[in-house]
């Protein structure tokens, strides 16, 4: 995370209410030169564009809605049920709702937040699908020396009791894959493999992951790769710039044209959001240059 915005205590905030290796410089000119003049009718139509609401915190829901709107921008990610009528009234979705979870650290892999989690859960299922939602962040939570194994049959237990009512109500459950070598340290749900063993222990299409790209690229690399050899195992995917997590334009590492392909490639029709921190003083234009980067 960056050293001047905290996630966490953004996502706290918000549940109370609820390479430019093959980037060039050309290319992410050409971007912001093509969205002077853009409209969403432009957009190709092969990723479903979302983006994430605390990363733009300073600018407020409706208008966050309104320009997002403009872009061609389908929903917003991490929305709680207080926000959800202003996307509506928007016309957009809440693509990954949130405000069940404890926080990021207190997570299903401990038994002892397990009657929080799953009192939270249980009230939370039938409203993301009331209001014509799918998918519900989790987290496993901290290690605080809890081993792989411990962890695994803990995060069963505690998800496998909410999938009778996810599986009636349609919802997914869809824990974050997050780092725990920068931001999240001691999380454990920090590499692709941990997480694609336990939805095979869950073995139900309500739990899925939510693939971070920078996450991932932090603490396992070899992004287009796993995403081809896991797909079946993902719902969502978050994007930032590496390293910094900031704009993912030609300052960073990673080549998101490439990746969006190989999402699209998989057959992949969930929502792919926007989660970088804007480092420019015009946060919007960054994220209209992000759309259009990300719009293969």
């Amino acid at each position: 995370m960056s050293a001047n915005v905290n996630r966490r205590s953004a996502l706290k905030n918000i549940i109370a209410g609820s390479a430019a290796i093959g980037i060039s410089s050309s290319f992410s000119a050409l971007a912001m030169e093509e969205s002077k003049n853009h409209s969403s009718t432009n957009l190709k139509g092969n990723i479903n564009h979302a983006v994430c609401r605390w990363c733009f915190s300073s600018v407020d829901v409706d208008t966050l809605c309104v320009e997002a709107k403009k872009i061609g921008i389908k929903g917003i990610d991490l929305v709680g049920p207080k926000d959800w009528p202003i996307l509506k009234k928007h016309g957009l979705v809440s693509t990954m709702c949130n405000g069940a979870e404890i926080n990021l650290v207190d997570g299903f892999n401990d038994k002892k937040f397990h009657a929080t989690l799953i009192k939270n859960y249980t009230e939370m299922i039938p409203l993301v699908a009331e209001a014509g939602y799918k998918n519900l962040i989790c987290f496993s939570g901290n290690r605080r020396g809890i081993d792989d194994e411990t962890g695994w049959n803990n995060c069963v237990e505690g998800i496998k009791a909410l999938m009778p009512l996810a599986e009636k109500h349609g919802v997914v459950l869809v824990m974050e894959l997050l780092n725990s070598k920068i931001n999240h340290q001691d999380y454990q749900c920090d590499k692709t493999a941990w997480g694609v063993e336990l939805c095979k222990r869950l073995g139900s299409q309500n739990f899925k992951l939510l693939y971070d790209i920078y996450h991932m690229q932090i603490d396992e690399g070899d992004v287009i790769h796993t995403i081809k050899e896991n797909h079946q195992y993902i719902a969502h995917y978050h994007t930032a710039g590496v390293p910094g997590r900031n704009e993912i334009d030609e300052t960073q590492e990673l080549n998101y044209p490439a990746i969006m392909n190989a999402i699209k490639d998989t057959g992949f029709k969930g929502y792919v959001a926007q989660e970088f921190i804007p480092k420019k003083a015009d946060k919007l234009a960054s994220l209209q240059q992000a759309i259009l980067i990300c719009d293969i």
